[in-house]
């Protein structure tokens, strides 16, 4: 460590992402991408943007891209903010509203492993709360911590999600404490919560186009609550960075959630292609979560996940898998095309029947 690094730097953990392929023959099915190419509109849109909105600075507002979200979730222009993906919406929320020290926020125990990052490095640390033993997420554990509460719907890796019903009533439970739900693989069969954002103003949904729209390289998310809450995140967002989003990512997110016709066939694409990697994997022994998202997290009785990652990866198939105690059995297996899936199962039949 370098004798100028801060007391906080030292005691950081960055967030490690999931393998990028280097060779275009690999399989990649380990970072939740999309299985199917964007919109061929958003993809035109960015193909036609004039040279000089890339002269000049971009909107700080986006208000294109806000008007068109604000339209597709029928809330107003003032309850959405656009970041640079979903995670830049949980740095601005973490300095907003969970920086204070009596404001740690409860998380799963399993969940999304930037949260410990955030709460490091703009927090006050977290209050873990452990799973139900089905690996699901324990509502009335969260309900009982009286501080914030953050997890993600479905959760990840789990891919297991909580009805609308539930989720209003973990909300309505505490007024006084914010509930941020990270939506970041709506789309996929899980309730939004969107709905509830004008009934409680201590509800903040953050999401990305990264999953639901085939964007993962654009870097575009956004946040969906009251305004009250939206405006403390744009104060955060102008006293760092003023224009956080580019002209070409505001361009082709704008077309990307106007059509409509392209999120309802691509979402019913993956839910389909789920189910069959789902049977295939329950065909060769795996236990499967009923996931809610773009991917599926699966067990087998005999071989690790990192055992499985690692001969997958000698068949140019990428998966992911974890070394900790309760994901040691698991590998986490993105779902891709018909194709892929047929090679990725071929692949594992292979291995298991030696």
């Amino acid at each position: 460590m370098h004798r100028l690094w801060s007391d906080t730097l030292q005691r950081l953990s960055p967030y490690a992402p999931g393998e990028q392929a280097q060779n275009s023959d690999v399989i990649k099915l380990n970072t939740n991408e999309h299985a199917l190419a964007p919109s061929s509109g958003a993809v035109t849109a960015g193909q036609q943007l004039d040279v000089e909105r890339l002269r000049r600075y971009p909107d700080p507002t986006s208000r294109l891209l806000t008007e068109a979200i604000a339209t597709a979730n029928n809330v107003s222009f003032d309850q959405v903010l656009v970041t640079n993906g979903s995670d830049e919406v949980l740095a601005f929320a973490w300095t907003a509203f969970l920086s204070d020290a009596h404001k740690v926020p409860a998380v799963p125990a399993m969940t999304y492993t930037f949260y410990p990052v955030w709460a490091k490095l703009l927090g006050q640390g977290l209050h873990q709360v452990t799973m139900n033993s089905d690996l699901s997420i324990d509502v009335e554990a969260l309900k009982a911590w009286d501080g914030p509460v953050v997890f993600p719907n479905p959760n990840a890796p789990t891919g297991l999600s909580l009805p609308l019903e539930t989720i209003e009533g973990l909300v309505a439970h505490n007024p006084n404490r914010l509930v941020l739900i990270d939506e970041a693989y709506f789309g996929f069969g899980a309730a939004s919560a969107v709905s509830l954002i004008n009934q409680y103003d201590n509800l903040l949904i953050t999401r990305s186009f990264s999953k639901s729209h085939a964007l993962a390289g654009l870097r575009v998310g956004y946040a969906l609550a009251h305004a009250k809450l939206v405006e403390g995140l744009r104060r955060v967002k102008d006293s760092f960075n003023s224009y956080p989003v580019d002209a070409y990512a505001q361009c082709v997110a704008t077309a990307a959630v106007s059509d409509s016709a392209w999120f309802t066939e691509a979402s019913a694409a993956v839910k389909e292609n789920r189910a069959e990697l789902a049977a295939g994997l329950t065909q060769q022994r795996f236990s499967v979560l009923p996931s809610e998202a773009n991917f599926v997290l699966a067990s087998h009785p005999e071989h690790t996940g990192i055992v499985l990652t690692e001969y997958l990866k000698t068949q140019n198939i990428l998966v992911r898998s974890w070394s900790s105690d309760e994901l040691l059995p698991w590998v986490r297996i993105t779902v891709g095309t018909k194709d892929q899936q047929a090679r990725l199962l071929s692949a594992l039949a292979d291995y298991l029947n030696d």
